[in-house]
């Protein structure tokens, strides 16, 4: 650990007590109030079971959903959620000094999403010598037995069914494609990335691939990268985004150059605003995921291994995904926006 992050962590000790830690961002503890009870015994600093959970960010709505969804079955088995993030997508260092913290605070579960599937093993081995059960949420890691258990997204069939369906937009066209990738690392950027590739029977190199930038998943990032990806290639017809964030911010390029008619956007994510987004044909599909069975399911494994010592189910877990669009095409599984807005992040 660097001594900017020993500093910070020094600085965050007197707040330990009441779970609430600031690391090197806004991140925040999320254990129960002493005023609530729950349904399997007090929550909050007298809960027997301590839960750790570590997103990529605190301010990706998809993460913000899962952490909600993480506190709300933490509290239904009685259990204590301390919640940490990193300070940007792709910020390992982070996530690293967030495990040391919850280790020191005597967790017995830890759930994270990686924002380096390689990079964060170390941390992760070192929590697991001394007996604290470690869960991978919607990314997993690389080698994937580094951790207990995988509960996330099968991210190369999500990529799949983006392709697929962008591809059959077309129309039979000619692709002219442009990318709009998260952040080097993560195996759910490269699988989402393969994924669609493959969903339009192409490979890194083809000819219809006409650019691709990194966003790390932000809005704003994602706009700047489609406006220069526009300036090179503005004959593109088809854009693929690692996440709904990235194609408002790529749509809202489009939009300023008046392409919005030629270009089609495929994504995933599945969130409510998202799924709006598709009804107003700002998307055109979007694979939709379930970060709220992702943290229960996270949750009472380890509960499970703090009661009893039962370890979670080995290797990956897919908590399933739909694609969703008003333009549905014949041979592709999709269901609606009526569908996808009774069911965003459920």
């Amino acid at each position: 650990m660097n001594s900017k992050l020993s500093k910070k962590l020094l600085v965050g000790a007197a707040a330990f007590a009441a779970s609430v830690i600031l690391l090197g961002t806004t991140a925040c503890s999320s254990s129960s109030s002493g005023g609530g009870e729950t349904g399997g015994g007090s929550g909050g600093s007298d809960a027997e079971i301590k839960i750790g959970l570590i997103t990529k960010t605190d301010s990706n709505p998809f993460f913000v959903k899962m952490r909600e969804s993480a506190q709300d079955a933490a509290d239904a088995n009685g259990a204590e959620l301390i919640a940490l993030a990193g300070e940007f997508d792709g910020d390992n260092e982070g996530q690293v000094a967030a495990i040391e913290n919850l280790v020191s605070q005597g967790v017995q579960g830890i759930m994270i999403t990686p924002n380096s599937s390689s990079g964060i093993l170390a941390a992760i081995k070192q929590a697991r010598d001394q007996g604290i059960v470690v869960v991978a949420l919607d990314t997993a890691t690389e080698p994937e037995d580094a951790v207990d258990a995988t509960f996330a997204t099968d991210n190369f069939a999500a990529g799949v069914a983006q392709g697929s369906w962008v591809k059959a937009s077309l129309d039979g066209g000619e692709p002219q494609i442009l990318m709009l990738d998260g952040t080097p690392g993560g195996t759910v950027d490269t699988f989402r990335h393969d994924g669609f590739l493959e969903g339009f029977g192409l490979e890194d190199g083809s000819p219809e691939i006409l650019g691709m930038e990194d966003t790390n998943g932000d809005q704003t990032k994602a706009q700047t990268a489609m406006e220069n990806l526009l300036q090179r290639a503005p004959q593109a017809n088809a854009l693929y985004t690692i996440n709904e964030p990235a194609a408002a911010g790529g749509y809202a390029a489009i939009l300023s150059a008046g392409l919005e008619d030629q270009i089609s956007v495929g994504s995933i994510d599945g969130s409510c605003t998202g799924v709006e987004n598709v009804k107003k044909g700002v998307i055109g599909a979007t694979v939709m995921q379930f970060p709220t069975k992702m943290a229960e399911q996270g949750v009472e494994a380890i509960v499970a291994y703090a009661e009893d010592g039962t370890k979670p189910k080995a290797g990956f877990n897919d908590t399933g995904s739909v694609l969703i669009t008003d333009n549905p095409v014949e041979g592709l599984d999709s269901e609606d926006t009526t569908w996808g807005a009774e069911n965003c992040w459920g």
